[in-house]
């Protein structure tokens, strides 16, 4: 995490806030490390992003809940910087974190088999997902971390908290790898409704979803990569 902050010029003890997008392991395993190089980082997070997790395939529980030295760096942190939350709140001017996200359409779900126990008794819903937005002159920003929510949720939800009604930009992990063709079609067709200028699917989009959101969009869709800098 600092090797690839140094390469990009990022100096991370400037940092002010962290977000966690969720508990998982992908999302959560360097905050140890980063707390280190930002003394004066607040943390923003879900009451239940350190919940124990699971995926579970072909009968083979995985662990991926949030890394032992991650858990350890939060509770050492003072509460005034720790804000577990499940509303929306603003962090700063202008941007803000959506919360808790409703599930309220019929065609997304969390996106795979993920499990608060290892005999796959209990679902795990991720009700820690969620997304920042940012409120620019060209219309809303709206950054995802895997979009567990789903996509059109978290687009709608960030638009009610925010109270924006335009949107520029989407960016981030939309989560539609194992997709049906029925959830990528309307997810397709609610992209188009929102009319963005910019689409940007990051690391757990898929190849196919990433592939029909291009064909459904045009160029307003950008692939995603580690590194990536959009001037917004």
């Amino acid at each position: 995490m600092e090797y690839n902050a140094l390469k990009l010029g990022v100096d991370l003890s400037r940092t002010d806030a962290i977000v966690l997008s969720h508990g998982h392991y992908d999302h959560t395993g360097g905050l140890a490390e980063v707390l280190l190089c930002a003394p004066n980082a607040k943390v923003y997070c879900h009451p239940s992003a350190v919940w124990d997790r699971y995926s579970i395939r072909n009968g083979v529980a995985k662990q991926v809940g949030m890394p032992t030295g991650s858990r350890r760096a939060i509770k050492s942190l003072p509460e005034a910087r720790l804000y577990r939350t499940k509303k929306a709140m603003e962090i700063c001017q202008g941007i803000g974190i959506t919360g808790t996200i409703p599930r309220m359409t019929g065609y997304e779900d969390a996106g795979g088999p993920f499990f608060l126990d290892p005999e796959a008794k209990v679902p795990d819903a991720i009700p820690d997902d969620m997304a920042i937005w940012i409120d620019t002159p060209k219309g809303l920003v709206i950054l995802t971390g895997c979009a567990h929510a789903g996509l059109v949720n978290t687009i709608n939800y960030a638009k009610k908290v925010s109270g924006a009604e335009k949107i520029n930009a989407i960016i981030g992990g939309f989560h539609l790898t194992g997709a049906d063709d029925r959830r990528l079609r309307l997810t397709a067709e609610a992209l188009l409704s929102f009319n963005p200028s910019l689409v940007v699917p990051c690391h757990c989009t898929g190849d196919n979803a990433s592939a029909l959101l291009s064909a459904s969009l045009g160029n307003i869709v950008k692939p995603g990569w580690a590194g990536l800098r959009l001037a917004l």
